[in-house]
């Protein structure tokens, strides 16, 4: 074989060697799609099994009350007058004696028959004044409005009746009944009156509200452009002892949160200031 035939030949079996590595390269491409079809399978396994649930905090009962600001009104005080709730049936007995609608609330002798003495326990130094009193028993309901304090041995929950009160429930001759009482907002015609009681005065003055739809709250006086709230007696009227605010605007507030401004009360003791103002019916 000559020289020149052999170089040929080498040459050819050069070119087949190489032409056998580019396709062996090629193939390590194509392959390289595989690979990433695994990639895609595994992460589609991730993905389709049902997931780890995220740790949420519980949701609690209630919802937080937003932080007020300086233009929301003073949350409601439902529930401030006392022991005798909104929406809370109550029971216990109920007796009678003769009431004249006067009494430990200070109020004056009515012509209204339907009035309460309510116990002692219940009263609360006078929170319980002038609060309307649906009674139920033997089937009867009748609203009272309590003016007076029914003093031990005057049982918890007792209410000592208007002898007429109690003659619509059942008759008088039994004493005494089990009834269930609750505390209502009643329809009213008549609006709320201030009075200030006898021997007040420009350095010293009592304040009562008379004939409110609802129980009062808390009685507030303006002193020098400011709010100040009074202290409730016993005797059911707002004392102010060093005077402050004793002939000037006065804010009366019910359970409900409600509030009525009165520009000016001037002191007039034993007189009663009609304010034309009254508390919405609840």
């Amino acid at each position: 074989m000559t020289r020149r035939r052999l170089a040929v030949l080498v040459a050819a079996a050069l070119v087949v060697v190489t032409a056998g590595v580019a396709l062996q390269g090629n193939a390590s491409v194509t392959g390289r799609p595989v690979a990433a079809d695994v990639v895609v399978t595994t992460t589609a396994t991730t993905t389709t099994s049902p997931p780890t649930a995220p740790s949420t905090p519980s949701t609690p009962s209630s919802p937080p009350s937003p932080p007020p600001t300086s233009s929301e009104q003073p949350p409601p005080v439902a529930g401030a007058a006392g022991k005798v709730q909104p929406g809370v049936p109550r029971t216990g007995p109920a007796t009678f004696y003769a009431s004249d609608g006067g009494g430990a609330c200070s109020y004056d002798p009515s012509p209204d028959p339907l009035t309460v003495a309510m116990n002692w326990s219940d009263y609360e130094d006078s929170k319980a004044c002038g609060a309307y009193i649906l009674v139920r028993a033997n089937g009867k309901s009748i609203t009272v409005r309590v003016t007076n304090l029914c003093p031990a041995p005057c049982r918890a929950g007792q209410l000592d009746l208007s002898r007429e009160a109690f003659a619509r429930l059942a008759d008088p001759g039994v004493g005494e009944i089990p009834v269930t009482w609750t505390l209502v907002s009643p329809a009213l015609e008549k609006k709320i009156s201030l009075r200030h009681k006898s021997g007040s005065s420009q350095w010293w003055c009592a304040i009562q509200a008379i004939d409110h739809r609802n129980p009062v709250a808390r009685l507030e006086v303006q002193v020098a452009g400011q709010w100040k709230e009074l202290r409730r007696t016993e005797y059911n009227y707002f004392l102010s002892e060093n005077g402050a605010g004793c002939g000037g605007a006065v804010a009366i507030t019910d359970i409900y949160g409600e509030r009525l401004v009165v520009n000016a009360v001037p002191v007039k003791p034993d007189v009663v200031q009609p304010t034309g103002l009254q508390f919405a019916a609840r």
